[in-house]
């Protein structure tokens, strides 16, 4: 069974490698669901999600708190765990086939989480670029499929 789904990322990807050598980066999404309520929030379904090997090395850098993504996500399924106190808790998981960065925060932010390393001298910058621009610039460049 797949699911799709656009969530918000509850907290930055953790990166980490198997045994094996492949790297799995550990993601807690939100997705919410249903009608807003009367003080105009809405529920939140919280999927902790897997990403494998090379898109998880990749898009690490680029999937921080609050950014927004597209998922579509194999395998998911309820599992059980026991909380500090002792009690038994529940949390659904999946594993992510196909992800799409589709917003953050806002721009700002954005644009300044995904800044090149090596940046050119502020004289060789266009003038006409605002940060946004430069963020799918960067993105598109440093981002390998």
């Amino acid at each position: 069974m797949l699911i799709t789904g656009v969530g918000r990322l509850g907290r930055d990807a953790e990166l980490r490698y198997i045994p094996s050598g492949t790297a799995v980066a550990n993601l807690a999404l939100a997705f919410n669901y249903g009608q807003k309520q009367q003080d105009g929030s809405r529920l939140s379904q919280w999927v902790d999600c897997a990403l494998w090997g090379k898109q998880a090395e990749t898009l690490v850098q680029y999937l921080k708190r609050g950014n927004q993504v597209s998922i579509t996500a194999s395998d998911p399924h309820i599992e059980q765990f026991t909380r500090g106190d002792g009690t038994v808790g529940s949390k659904m998981v999946a594993n992510i086939v196909h992800i799409e960065l589709i917003g953050g925060q806002n721009n700002e932010a954005n644009a300044g989480t995904a800044q090149p390393t090596q940046q050119r001298p502020q004289s060789q910058q266009p003038a006409a670029q605002n940060k946004q621009d430069n963020f799918d610039a960067d993105y598109y460049d440093d981002i390998q499929f």
